[in-house]
């Protein structure tokens, strides 16, 4: 069984590294939300994943989180936010991106340090925040 590494060992690592395996992270969340929300075609559950895990939606999935971290956890966000390196695809702007990059660090560093319930806890508020604007 693989260790968790300690605050300080998990901020040496670059925020796009970070974010590198919070990508992961998070599309492993929305797949086994949307799995577990209902049994549906392939193709349906692909095209719904789609739409959670674009760089717009998580750059909202930023506004809905800041305002409830730690300190620490604000910290990573921003240093995931104010990365360099990042090449910004064609369906999105330098900001979103940068903002989905962010929460991508925050969920990697998580996992790194192994506050698993941390980011359960945090998935389930950018969901809830989702099904609310669904319903407006």
């Amino acid at each position: 069984m693989r260790e968790y590494l300690s605050e300080r060992e998990a901020n040496s690592y670059s925020p796009l590294t970070l974010a590198f395996l919070g990508d992961s992270v998070y599309d492993t969340l929305v797949r086994e939300h949307l799995l577990y929300k209902a049994n549906m075609p392939v193709s349906k559950l692909h095209s719904m994943k789609v739409k959670l895990v674009c760089a717009e939606f998580q750059s909202q999935a930023f506004d809905t989180l800041a305002e409830k971290l730690t300190e620490r956890e604000l910290s990573v966000l921003k240093r995931g936010r104010n990365a360099t390196g990042n090449t910004v695809p064609k369906h999105a702007d330098t900001v979103q991106y940068r903002r989905a990059t962010a929460i991508e660090a925050l969920f990697g560093y998580l996992k790194l340090t192994g506050q698993n319930e941390r980011i359960e806890e945090l998935f389930e508020l950018i969901i809830e925040t989702a099904s609310e604007e669904d319903e407006t």
